[in-house]
């Protein structure tokens, strides 16, 4: 399926580029461009015969606003300036929290006031892609294939169109203090039990945590059992698989864990997290590689694939794909589209790694030394063979508001699991329909 889907995308690459090869490339302003609240969806720019080195330049007088995760700022800053330097077209960066951005694009950017590059998990690219918000990624796309995963590319692409450029692959695994750490599990029957020996409420000390209200998170105890998002590699909206046996047999355990962890769900946050690990009060922490930076420094942790469950099985993890995308009513494509590529290649790739420590999309770098020996980092690389990529239907926006519901109704008040997810499931189906 994997393999079908990149030939599909491939193919539309050479459609791009013989479409490309016919037009006339310049650095003149498009006719669209900013003059009203018209999507630009004109393909300015040439990939030519050389995927390396597209003929495009920046719009005279060309001027960028960009989106980025406020955890990333000061690399986007970086970024941009160089790109300034280098491009002559300057660029304002503002911190915009990643998975709001797609829902403030479509709020902002018919009326002009939206960034010109955003970025946002590829969950959320099936509604972006589908509204028009977002423009391909047409003159780069040979380049960005080339440099990057299969998986990161399959996930910054929808109905067979790339879009984004990857940033950053991610999933989570379990981030543990050395110096509350002894000895580290080898299943979660182990890792309960030390969290139960170790967790003093009073003394806000304890021994596991992780955002027990979010599927994303929660995910690692259903897939192993059988449970899934949607059929069909996250495509089948008709097939969901919440609430069968497999899914209902995960989340009985993850009730259990409630035991070991005696806090309310919205209390489970990850700004208390990050504190209580970096106050030597939480032994093993549940987190991704955004959170990494934020702890050099402070804490001496390493990081460990998830031990496996009671069935014997990995958890199994969701990952996600961030990419950067280009505003469909930017007065400045072409400028747009350019720093999309060039915060994304290889040296700009090392330097986000360097300064916030997240996993580069781009295949070279993660092949580079820095990466591959990093005693962190190897951790989430292990845990990402055991995940399976979030969907990015449109539809799966309105996944997550009912399964919060029904985490939250089982771990607080105990309540039956069978019954939590099937009213979470009716719920689901009838938002979708």
């Amino acid at each position: 399926m994997l393999k079908k889907s990149m030939v599909l995308i491939i193919a539309m690459v050479m459609v791009f580029s013989m479409a490309a090869c016919a037009s006339n490339n310049n650095a003149s302003k498009p006719e669209n461009g900013g003059s009203s609240n018209t999507p630009n969806n004109s393909n300015n720019g040439n990939t030519g015969e050389n995927a390396e080195a597209p003929a495009l330049a920046p719009e005279e007088g060309a001027k960028l606003l960009v989106w980025d995760d406020p955890a990333e700022i000061e690399y986007t800053k970086a970024v941009a300036q160089a790109f300034e330097e280098k491009y002559g077209v300057p660029v304002t960066v503002e911190g915009v929290p990643a998975p709001d951005q797609a829902n403030e694009l479509a709020n902002r950017g018919p009326a002009l006031l939206g960034a010109d590059v955003v970025m946002f998990p590829h969950d959320k690219l099936g509604i972006a892609a589908s509204s028009g918000l977002i423009l391909p990624n047409d003159v780069f796309a040979e380049e960005t294939i080339a440099s990057n995963a299969e998986a990161a590319i399959l996930a910054s692409s929808f109905e067979d169109r790339l879009y984004g450029y990857p940033k950053s692959i991610e999933t989570y695994a379990l981030l543990y203090n050395k110096d509350l750490v002894t000895e580290l599990p080898e299943t979660f029957e182990e890792l309960a039990a030390f969290a139960e020996e170790f967790t003093d409420k009073d003394a806000r000390k304890y021994g596991l945590m992780w955002e027990a209200k979010s599927l994303y998170y929660n995910h690692m105890f259903m897939a192993p059992y059988g449970g899934y998002i949607f059929g069909n590699n996250g495509t089948d909206i008709n097939d969901i698989g919440l609430d069968n046996a497999g899914s209902v047999e995960g989340i009985k355990y993850y009730q259990e864990l409630s035991k070991i962890l005696p806090v309310n769900v919205d209390d489970i946050t990850s700004d208390v997290k990050n504190q209580l690990f970096q106050e030597n009060k939480l032994a093993f922490n549940i987190d991704g590689p955004w959170a990494v930076g934020s702890h050099k420094g402070k804490v001496n942790f390493g990081v460990m694939p998830l031990p496996k469950l009671p069935n014997g099985k990995e958890p199994v993890t969701l990952s996600g794909v961030r990419s950067y995308y280009v505003n469909s009513y930017t007065e400045y494509p072409n400028a747009s589209k350019l720093f999309a590529s060039f915060a994304t290649n290889k040296e700009n790739a090392l330097l986000n790694f360097e300064m916030t420590g997240i996993l580069p999309a781009n295949t070279e770098a993660s092949e580079d030394p820095k990466i591959k020996e990093d005693e962190i980092l190897s951790g989430y690389i292990e845990q990402f063979k055991h995940s399976v990529p979030m969907p990015s239907v449109p539809e799966m926006n309105s996944v997550w508001e009912p399964l919060q519901g029904a985490f939250t109704a089982v771990w607080d008040d105990g309540a039956d699991v069978e019954q939590s997810l099937n009213n979470a499931v009716k719920t689901l189906k009838e938002k979708i329909q």
